[in-house]
C-alpha cells in the first residue's frame, strides 16, 4: 500500500474530477466514464436523437415542447440538455424552434451563432404569443403529443 501523499484538513472533502470531453462520441464524460447527459450517443442512422427529431417533427404549427417533455416522453435516455444538443445539430426539416426551455423562454438567445430573437419570431409567425416577460404560456401553447397505451401481459 503506498503511503499517504500528505494530511487533509479535517472537514473538507476532496473535489470530484472534472468532466473530460469525449471525442469520439460527442457526449461529455465523468473521469470515471460515466455518461453525464444521456445514455446514448448521436448516431448517424437511428439512435436517440432520431427519437427526438421524431418527436419535433410532431409538434404542430403554433405550439411548443420544453426539452424537458421530450426526455420525459422517450423514457429519460437523454436529459433535457442533451435534447438542446440535439436541436443544436438538428436536420433542416426538424421545427427546432417549437422546443423551449422548462420557463417557456427561448433559449436560443444566448447562443452565438444564432441570430438574436429568431426562434421567438419564427414561433410569433405561427401565432404563438409572448408575454412582457419574454415567455411563451406554457399551459396555453404547450403540445402534449397522445401516448398510446401498451398492454403488457
Amino acid at each position: 500500500m503506498p503511503p499517504p501523499r500528505g494530511r487533509r484538513k479535517q472537514g473538507r472533502e476532496r473535489a470530484a474530477p472534472p468532466a473530460e470531453p469525449d471525442r469520439s462520441h460527442g457526449v461529455r464524460r465523468r473521469a470515471q466514464n460515466a455518461r453525464v447527459h444521456g445514455d446514448v450517443a448521436a448516431a448517424p442512422e437511428g439512435g436517440a436523437w432520431n427519437d427526438v427529431y421524431a418527436v419535433v417533427r410532431a409538434i404542430p404549427a403554433g405550439r411548443v415542447m420544453t426539452y424537458g417533455q421530450i426526455a420525459a416522453l422517450l423514457g429519460s435516455r437523454l436529459s433535457p440538455k442533451a435534447i438542446g444538443w440535439a436541436m443544436h445539430v438538428c436536420p433542416d426539416d426538424v421545427p427546432w424552434h417549437r422546443v423551449v426551455n422548462a420557463l417557456g423562454r427561448c433559449s436560443t438567445d444566448r447562443l452565438g451563432d444564432m441570430p438574436p430573437g429568431l426562434q421567438r419570431r419564427l414561433l410569433e409567425q405561427e401565432g404563438v404569443e409572448f408575454r412582457l416577460d419574454g415567455a411563451l404560456e406554457l399551459a396555453r401553447f404547450r403540445h402534449v403529443p397522445r401516448v398510446r397505451r401498451v398492454r403488457v401481459r
